[in-house]
C-alpha cells in the first residue's frame, strides 16, 4: 500500500505532526531505512517488537519499517506500565522494544530498561529520543542510528500475520489479537470508503494511535490507502486539538464519547478556533450518548458519524447518508455485506428482533483466534467458529444495532476498558482491605467511573481513597485503571442462594452507588 502510493503521489503530504511533515516519498524511504536496519539488529520475518509511542510522526515510519522487515508489531499504549507490560512482552516472547524517551514528564525510557529485566527474550531496546536531551540509558539505541542504506527486504504474503492488538480488558495472559496484512487492509478499505476518505482528506489521529480506532476506522491507516494525510495531535484535549485541526486542515477525526464532550462544550462556549476545515467526527469506543450525539452537528458544524467495532475484527457504522434517527440512535451496521451477526440470549439461542441479547460474530476480518492463548479461545469461540464479542445489544428491524453494555465485568471509563477482577487483585494485597469488589458506575463526562466496595480488614481503621489511589498507583498500573470512588461496607450481600457470585454482586453494588 505505502510502495504504491509513494510511487503514484510521491510529492504528496502523508504526515504531519509539530515537528514533521513528510511526503509519501519521505515516509516510503524513511521505512525502509528503519526496515534495513531492524534486519541488521535481527529483527526479521515474525519476531514480535513492542511498540510504546504517543502520537508523533515516528510512530507511522516505525509502523511501515516493521511491516517491510516482516516483523509484527505488538501495539502498546503510552500509559502502560511495568504492570502491563511484562505480562505483554511474555505472552508475546517480544524481542525488542520501540519507545520514547519521555511523554507528558514521564520517563519512558528508564521504563523500558526495567522491562528488559523481566522480559528474558527482550533483546534490544530502541528510543525516539528527546529534542536536545541527552542521556539515554545504558545498553538502548536511539532510533535513528537504526537508519541503513535500504536494502533487498524480505517477501511478506498478504496472508501472514502483521501485527499483534491487545483485547480491551484482559487479565493474566494477556489477549492477543494476530491481525493479518489481508484482513486488516480489507477492514482499512472499507472504513475509508464508508467513510469518504480521498486524496484530499486529512485524517487527525487524537486518540492514542495504537488503539484499532485511530488505526483503522478509518484512521491513520484509511487515511494513507485514500492517499489523504495523517496529522498526529500529542493529546486530544480541545486546545491542542482545535489548534491541530485549524493548523493543518483537519477534515475528520474520531472520538470516544467523553472527549466528544469536551470538544462539544468547548465550541459551544468559544469561537476562538476555525473548525470549518472539519467534516466528519467519528464516535466510537462506548456507547454516545443520544443527548451528546444531538449536540455534536450543531457545536461543531460536522456529520456525526457512529463506530461500534473491536479489535478482534467487527466494525459497524452509521453511513454518512442515514437519517437522523439512525444516525443520532444508533451505533451503526456491520461495513462489509459478509460480516455475519446474531443476537442470541446465554443459551446461544436467537432473541427476537429489538430484544437485548449478546452479539456474536464471523466474517472476513474478525479473528478465528487469539495468539497462543487456547483458553481464551474456548471461552471466546462457540464451536462453529463464532465469536463471542461479550457486549449486550438490540437488533433493530432496520438492521442497525444499538449498544446497551458489556457483558463481561468491565469498566469503560472514557473508552478505556477496565477489568474488574484485574484491580481486585491489586486490592487484595492492600493491609487494611480484607476484599474487594469493584463496580463500574455511570458518570456524565467518561460513561462510567470505577468504584470499589472494600471489606476493612481492622473495622477501626478503614482505608481511604487516598490510600487505595496510591496503593494502586504504585503497582505500576495505567493511570485510567487507579480506582475513581471507594465505598467501605461491612458486608457483601449473598446471592439468592446463599453463594458469592461477584458477578451478581458488581451489579447489585452498582445500582446502589448509582441509585445514591
Amino acid at each position: 500500500m505505502l510502495t504504491a502510493r509513494a510511487t503514484t503521489s510521491p510529492d504528496a503530504i502523508a504526515v504531519l505532526d509539530d515537528r514533521h511533515r513528510w511526503t509519501y516519498a519521505e515516509l516510503d524511504a524513511r521505512a525502509r531505512s528503519l526496515a534495513a536496519g531492524f534486519i541488521d539488529f535481527g529483527i526479521g520475518p515474525g519476531d514480535r517488537v513492542l511498540v510504546q509511542l504517543p502520537n508523533i510522526a515516528e510512530f507511522v515510519e516505525v509502523l511501515f519499517g516493521l511491516f517491510y522487515a516482516g516483523a509484527l508489531p505488538v501495539f502498546c499504549l503510552p500509559a502502560h506500565r511495568q504492570s502491563e507490560l511484562i505480562p505483554i512482552a511474555k505472552a508475546s516472547g517480544a524481542v525488542a522494544m520501540v519507545t520514547c524517551h519521555h511523554h507528558q514528564t514521564f520517563n519512558h525510557a528508564t521504563l523500558a530498561a526495567i522491562l528488559r529485566d523481566h522480559a528474558p527474550d527482550l533483546r534490544h531496546l530502541i528510543i525516539v529520543p528527546d529534542r536536545g536531551k541527552p542521556g539515554l540509558p545504558g545498553g538502548t539505541h536511539a532510533l535513528d542510528a537504526l537508519r541503513r542504506v535500504p536494502k533487498e527486504l524480505p517477501a511478506v504474503a498478504a496472508s501472514d500475520v502483521a501485527f499483534l492488538q491487545l483485547s480491551g480488558g484482559s487479565t493474566g495472559t494477556p489477549k492477543l489479537i494476530p491481525r493479518t496484512h489481508d484482513d486488516y487492509l480489507y477492514s482499512v478499505r472499507r472504513s475509508a470508503e464508508l467513510c469518504g476518505l480521498d486524496s484530499n482528506s486529512v485524517y487527525l489521529a487524537a486518540l492514542p494511535v495504537a488503539h484499532n480506532f485511530p488505526m483503522s476506522s478509518p484512521g491513520i491507516l484509511g487515511a494513507l490507502w485514500a492517499g489523504g494525510t495523517v496529522a498526529l495531535a500529542i493529546d486530544p484535549s480541545p486546545t491542542t486539538a482545535f489548534t491541530a485541526i485549524q493548523q493543518f486542515k483537519v477534515t475528520i477525526t474520531g472520538l470516544v464519547p467523553p472527549l466528544a464532550r469536551l470538544w462539544v462544550e468547548r465550541a459551544e462556549n468559544s469561537k476562538a478556533y476555525d473548525l470549518s476545515s472539519l467534516r466528519v467526527l467519528l464516535v466510537g469506543g462506548a456507547r454516545c450518548p443520544d443527548e451528546l450525539a444531538r449536540r455534536i452537528g450543531p457545536a461543531l458544524g460536522v456529520q456525526l458519524q457512529q463506530v461500534f467495532g473491536m479489535a478482534e475484527g467487527l466494525v459497524c457504522y452509521t453511513r454518512l447518508d442515514d437519517p437522523d434517527d439512525v444516525t443520532l440512535a444508533t451505533q451503526g451496521r456491520p461495513m462489509s455485506p459478509h460480516d455475519r451477526i446474531a443476537v442470541v440470549d446465554e443459551n446461544g439461542d436467537p432473541v427476537p428482533p429489538g430484544v437485548d441479547g449478546l452479539l456474536i460474530t464471523k466474517g472476513p476480518y474478525t479473528i478465528r483466534g487469539y495468539y497462543r492463548n487456547p483458553e481464551a479461545n474456548a471461552s471466546s469461540f462457540t464451536e462453529d467458529g463464532w465469536y463471542r464479542t461479550g457486549d449486550v445489544v438490540a437488533l433493530r428491524p432496520d438492521g442497525n444495532l444499538v449498544v446497551k453494555g458489556r457483558l463481561g465485568d468491565r469498566v469503560n471509563r472514557g473508552g478505556e476498558k477496565i477489568s474488574a477482577e484485574e484491580i481486585e487483585a491489586h486490592l487484595l494485597d492492600h493491609p487494611l482491605i480484607r476484599d474487594a469488589i469493584v463496580v463500574a458506575v455511570p458518570d456524565e463526562h467518561l460513561g462510567e467511573r470505577s468504584c470499589v466496595f472494600v471489606l476493612a480488614a481492622d473495622p477501626t481503621t478503614p482505608p481511604a481513597l487516598g490510600q487505595i489511589r496510591k496503593f494502586v498507583r504504585e503497582r505500576g498500573v495505567a493511570t485510567w485503571k487507579i480506582p475513581d470512588l471507594l465505598e467501605v461496607v461491612d458486608s457483601f450481600p449473598e446471592t439468592g442462594v446463599g453463594k458469592i457470585s461477584r458477578r451478581s454482586l458488581r451489579a447489585e453494588l452498582s445500582a446502589r452507588v448509582s441509585q445514591s
